[in-house]
């Protein structure tokens, strides 16, 4: 188990994420609501982002980024943005 101050250290945090994307699920709540280290591990992982914030599993590009690694990651994107019709062109463009 990592200790809290590891899990908000944003290069380790990143440096695990970029390498293995499923480690965003032990990054801190604050971690886990940054763009940059979550667009690292869905790229890597795309099902990371089962462990992103719900703000980003409302961004575009964090979405398309997971999808574009895994299609199953779709089912962890907001409900929102799963409804929109432009999201899904992309999707399949």
């Amino acid at each position: 188990f990592a200790s809290a101050e590891l899990k908000q250290d944003k290069e380790l945090v990143f440096s695990a994420v970029a390498k293995c994307g499923r480690a965003l699920r032990f990054a801190s709540p604050e971690l886990k609501r940054d763009k940059e280290i979550v667009l690292s591990a869905v790229a890597e992982h795309g099902l990371a982002l089962e462990f992103a914030s719900a703000e980003l599993k409302q961004d575009k590009e964090i979405v398309l980024a997971a999808f574009f690694q895994n299609t199953a990651a779709l089912k962890f994107a907001s409900d929102e943005l799963k409804q929109e019709e432009e999201v899904l062109k992309d999707t399949f463009a």
